[in-house]
């Protein structure tokens, strides 16, 4: 597992220079975004596509004892999966206190400062702001860097790449706010209940512009004009049920050998016109300030269909009004088999691997239908069930393990376990989305509903491909995403971004020893997955390095970061 011929630099390390800026042309590099495929391969194999279905005694058993010792590596892990970053207080923290006992703690954690109030108090709601999107990444980018509740951002985020909302994709004004509340909305349910948090996604202003149904109308059959159908769609087929019929375990269910759909175009076009006659709740104020923006939409009656909806083999009554039509849309929705192992499938993805096994999806989708008290869709059962399961727990490169830390995961490690700040609290780090020269990703713009990435993406012509592995984050690897990751890496390191600066204190003090500062890198970022053989890559190219002063030692912490953060055994988390 060692990345001896696969790390991408282009220069040796010498005084007084760090890493060189990687240039090489895409054949040069392609054996980086190809050494970090063959290391997920390496990491995991095995079926993301089986076919059939884990027997009840397997689905119910519970996941094997995870071993009670905690240790730096392990919390360091851990806390990879369950958090924004780890840092030296998280990880003494999660040693003190337990896998189960952080997890807690952070569940009851108190909300930290909603992004909303922060557009507020830095003066985005001033008339100037009305017509873009001025402040939207500085609020997001604060949240995921410096908010203390971190397992709340990480549920968070995950939620956000589930339910997706693309702020380029919003319409109408202040769309930092609508961004800012729509996360908002995520965050505020993200430890609740999976069936509220829909509805509230349902009736949010950032929804109903993204999908087009704000404002949809119930047919008119003098114009031909019909219900909009975007929301219904991608309800159904991203947010809840998906394409084919599952088992409780997440493989399909077959007929003769093959899935069979969820639903189909009349159940699409049933469920259209429950999301008829929805629009802003103004108020007083109109659209002067932006509060209409986190207000629940609300029923404009007359446009609302009162006719019966049909959809799932289920039908609901006429005349039942809007508000009751959605209640019992959702319900239906809610109740359909598939919601478990499809959310909690995704869920595990997210956190934790991209291709978890049959029998741990089932026990997640276990916990979703039953939090133990009767419940369905208790997110802190779930989260909770997917986070100590024995899979989660136990590090390992056998087949079906690992997956690739998405870039916004890999910066804002970078950013906690280093203590970024912004002095001024302007955060002012912007869109990273490019992907030539930033990260190639960056909070709430994804370019369509279906992400980012796809849960299902193969990368082609991959070992990932030939192993029947699915690698979502790999769909926005290629050459160009490669160098400019590193790249940008490599010059917020070394001088940050905007005013948001590390703080290396601690690693200016081991900087002399190069294996010293290589092994607190490897516990705090790369969570103790650097092999011995890429360590003895590495300390040698530090170890030649001018040593003895401040200016010199910077020089090696600078270099020794941006090699770990390029290091496919950082970017691969197993």
């Amino acid at each position: 597992m060692g990345i001896n011929e696969s790390l991408v630099v282009a220069a040796p390390l010498s005084p007084p220079s760090t890493v060189e800026r990687v240039t090489g042309t895409p054949s040069s590099l392609s054996a980086g975004a190809a050494a970090a495929a063959s290391l997920l391969s390496a990491c995991g194999g095995g079926g993301g596509g089986s076919s059939s279905p884990v027997p009840d005694a397997v689905a119910s058993a519970p996941p094997a004892p995870v071993p009670a010792a905690v240790t730096e590596v392990t919390a360091a892990r851990f806390l990879a999966q369950a958090s924004m970053g780890a840092t030296r207080e998280q990880i003494a923290r999660v040693i003190a206190l337990g896998y189960e006992g952080w997890l807690d703690e952070q569940f009851n954690a108190a909300p930290s400062t909603t992004r909303w109030e922060a557009l507020i108090a830095d003066g985005y709601s001033a008339d100037t702001n009305r017509n873009g999107q001025a402040g939207f990444d500085n609020c997001a980018w604060r949240k995921l860097i410096a908010s203390p509740d971190t397992l709340r951002q990480r549920v968070t985020l995950a939620l956000s790449e589930i339910l997706v909302v693309g702020i380029d994709g919003l319409t109408g004004n202040w769309r930092q706010f609508t961004g800012a509340a729509y996360l908002d909305l995520l965050e505020a349910n993200a430890f609740g209940n999976y069936r509220t948090l829909l509805g509230a996604v349902s009736l949010s202003t950032a929804m109903g512009e993204f999908l087009t149904y704000r404002g949809s109308a119930k047919a008119n059959p003098k114009t031909g004009a019909l219900p909009d159908e975007n929301y219904a769609r991608e309800l159904m087929q991203l947010f809840t049920i998906g394409l084919v019929q599952l088992n409780l375990d997440g493989t399909p269910k077959l007929a003769q050998g093959r899935p069979q759909d969820t639903y189909g175009l009349d159940d699409i076009t049933g469920l259209a016109r429950v999301f008829t006659g929805w629009d802003y709740d103004l108020g007083t104020s109109g659209t002067a300030t932006p509060d209409y923006k986190r207000r629940p939409m609300i029923q404009a009656g007359t446009r609302h269909e009162t006719g019966t909806k049909t959809f799932l083999g289920q039908t609901i009554a006429a005349g039942g009004g809007g508000m009751a039509d959605l209640d019992a849309a959702l319900d239906i929705i809610f109740a359909h088999p598939n919601m478990a192992p499809f959310v909690g499938r995704q869920l595990i993805q997210r956190l934790v691997t991209s291709n978890p096994s049959p029998a741990y999806v089932a026990r997640v989708a276990a916990v979703f239908n039953n939090d133990g008290s009767g419940a369905k869709g208790n997110l802190r059962a779930v989260v909770k069930a997917i986070l100590l399961d024995s899979e989660a727990r136990t590090a390992s490169i056998a087949a079906g393990a690992g997956k690739q830390r998405e870039p916004m995961l890999r910066f804002v490690a970078w950013a906690r376990a280093f203590n970024a700040t912004s002095p001024t609290n302007a955060w002012a780090i912007g869109n990273t989305s490019d992907g030539a020269s930033r990260l190639g990703q960056s909070p709430l713009r994804s370019p369509s509903v279906f992400n980012f990435f796809r849960p299902g993406y193969v990368p082609p012509n991959s070992e990932i491909a030939a192993a029947g592995l699915v690698a979502p984050e790999f769909q926005l690897t290629n050459e160009s995403s490669t160098v400019g990751y590193i790249n940008f890496m490599q010059t917020v390191v070394s001088r940050g971004i905007g005013d948001v600066k590390a703080d290396y204190t601690a690693l200016l003090a081991l900087a002399d020893d190069a294996g010293a500062l290589l092994n607190e890198l490897n516990t705090v970022l790369a969570a103790g997955q650097l092999s011995s053989a890429t360590l003895n890559l590495l300390k040698p190219a530090l170890a030649g390095m001018a040593t003895g002063s401040d200016a010199a030692r910077q020089n090696r912490v600078y270099a020794a970061l941006t090699l770990v953060l390029a290091a496919p055994e950082f970017i691969i988390l197993h």
